[in-house]
């Protein structure tokens, strides 16, 4: 029997999972492939798709989507409501599956997660499409789940030492699949090099960290991707500015930065990024931000 093939969008749930899943389907003896980094190619297929009122992130999601069409025998794409009462997702992340089902005719690997169906009850609903028994779904989340755990503590140890440096620092807060996208945040992080900045991100702390503190900042807030951005700047004292990054128009963003920039005392730069972003208007933001945190 042919091995399955699974497709992996580069794009939204990537970026919060790709450590998992990696783990995951390797231990699972899946073949997987996952669409390119993002290119503006990408984006202008995503937007002859997506309707005119999605943000930027969700018509790159498309885009990926798209790349995927046909090279595989399932797209995985996770119905994600919410992980509790307290810890909601955006509204797309629950259109998701429904939207790549009306556009795209390549099969739906889906596990569905919301207040009573956790992780690993959407990974056991999978045992048909994965040809695998339950106890191999079992031993496989819990192998994918330990070094997932691991890399993220690596991540925030590496974040650590980056706040020791003596260098003038910033704190990108974001969404993992803006901060870390080819196209949206990619080129924040060269500017910032290229000036001599070092930066930490929001999202490679220890989520359950960054969620606790969030209550700092905001103690009814109840997105959980958003507590755990947040979160991050009681976190990181040792940081001369932050900068918010969130692509156009994300309505979530929209409010959760206006209420965190109400009450911080830190210098910001609030960066929206569109489709007709350019580079030379980001790098001069990025300059008169940095001569910002220089003088202060």
């Amino acid at each position: 029997m042919d091995k399955v093939k699974v497709g992996i969008p580069r794009a939204i749930h990537y970026y919060y999972s790709h450590i998992f899943w990696k783990y995951f389907f390797k231990k699972c003896n899946i073949d997987v492939i996952y669409s390119p980094k993002t290119t503006k190619e990408i984006l202008e297929i995503g937007k002859s798709i997506a309707p005119d009122e999605m943000c930027l992130s969700m018509k790159i999601y498309l885009g990926h989507v798209a790349c995927l069409e046909g090279k595989c025998d399932y797209i995985l794409v996770p119905r994600i409501d919410r992980f509790d009462d307290y810890n909601q997702t955006c509204t797309n992340f629950l259109a998701l599956y429904d939207l790549v089902n009306h556009f795209f005719t390549t099969p739906i690997l889906n596990y569905n997660i919301d207040s009573k169906n956790h992780l690993l009850d959407g990974l056991l609903s999978l045992e048909k499409e994965l040809r695998l028994s339950k106890i191999k779904i079992i031993e496989a989340y819990e192998y994918a789940l330990r070094k997932e755990k691991e890399w993220q503590q690596e991540k925030a140890k590496e974040q650590e030492n980056i706040l020791k440096s003596a260098h003038k620092k910033v704190l990108i807060v974001s969404h993992a699949y803006n901060i870390h996208d080819e196209f949206v945040g990619s080129d924040l992080s060269k500017l910032l090099e290229k000036n001599n900045i070092q930066f930490v991100y929001s999202d490679y702390f220890l989520p359950e960290v960054t969620s606790s503190l969030s209550k700092k900042i905001s103690k009814n807030l109840y997105w959980k991707y958003s507590k755990e951005s947040i979160g991050a700047i009681p976190l990181c004292k040792e940081i001369d500015g932050i900068i918010f990054l969130s692509t156009f128009p994300c309505g979530l963003d929209s409010l959760v930065h206006e209420l965190v920039i109400r009450k911080i005392e830190k210098p910001y730069l609030n960066l929206v990024i569109d489709d007709l972003s350019s580079m030379t208007g980001l790098e001069t933001r990025i300059e008169s931000f940095v001569d910002l945190i220089e003088q202060g």
